[in-house]
């Protein structure tokens, strides 16, 4: 895992009852060495009013991750 970089992609429901919808979060993971841990950086979102929007902009960002050369995983930390 030494200086390797993951990404974490999700969807969530909002909890928020005035702003119903769904949130697309894509967070930055590094393994630190030194620490033996993750560390994780602050998520990207946005909110989308369905699920199927919502999973439209997930497999987007998923594309874009894999033009970057990674792969995907269903890893559960």
């Amino acid at each position: 895992l030494a200086e390797q970089e993951f990404y974490e992609l999700c969807i969530e429901e909002s909890d928020d009852v005035f702003r119903p919808g769904f949130i697309v979060k894509q967070t930055r993971v590094q393994w630190n060495e030194i620490g033996g841990q993750f560390l994780w950086g602050e998520p990207e979102w946005e909110r989308w009013p369905t699920l199927q929007k919502a999973k439209a902009k997930c497999e987007e960002w998923r594309k874009a991750l894999a033009a970057k050369g990674f792969t995907q995983s269903d890893m559960d930390w």
